[in-house]
């Protein structure tokens, strides 16, 4: 399998269906991460799809198709971090890097390198972002922002 991460052709196109609850423009996701994500009931009843992302924080959605299949945040294996309040949110669902162990490491060291080891990770062709993110793509650009938002917020808290 290619790596998500290193090849331009598995980014999910922007699509122009929305969220039957949110309004949100989805954005398409392979069924395969859909079915690897699934809760053994929500697989009962899965379709072939297209499914779309949501998401929108303020909305349960997390997949929906054209034909008004929907599932819910409480039908996947994994909490959604773009469903969840900051703080402690899981960000990259392959390496297990999440806001909490990057403020730790942030107060700790002085800097956080989450960023760092995600891209050696990909350059070794170990991300299965496709598969494991429930988004169903790369998760470097949301790390990279994670770990500057959460240096921003540190900022004024750590010592000089």
């Amino acid at each position: 399998m290619a790596s998500c991460c290193g090849s331009s052709d598995r980014v999910p196109a922007p699509v122009t269906s929305r969220c039957p609850q949110s309004g949100t423009k989805g954005l398409t996701v392979n069924l395969l991460t859909v079915k690897a994500l699934l809760c053994e009931s929500a697989l009962r009843v899965v379709q072939e799809g297209p499914y779309r992302f949501c998401a929108d924080p303020t909305c349960a959605v997390v997949y929906f198709d054209n034909e008004g299949h929907v599932f819910h945040t409480a039908d996947l294996r994994v909490p959604v971090w773009q469903k969840q309040s900051a703080g402690a949110r899981m960000i990259c669902y392959c390496f297990g890097e999440n806001e909490a162990s990057m403020a730790r490491e942030l107060a700790a060291a002085r800097r956080c390198d989450a960023s760092l080891r995600v891209r050696e990770h990909i350059a070794a062709g170990r991300c299965a972002c496709e598969v494991r993110n429930p988004r169903g793509a790369c998760c470097l650009g949301d790390v990279m922002e994670a770990v500057a938002r959460i240096e921003a917020e540190s900022a004024s808290v750590l010592p000089k």
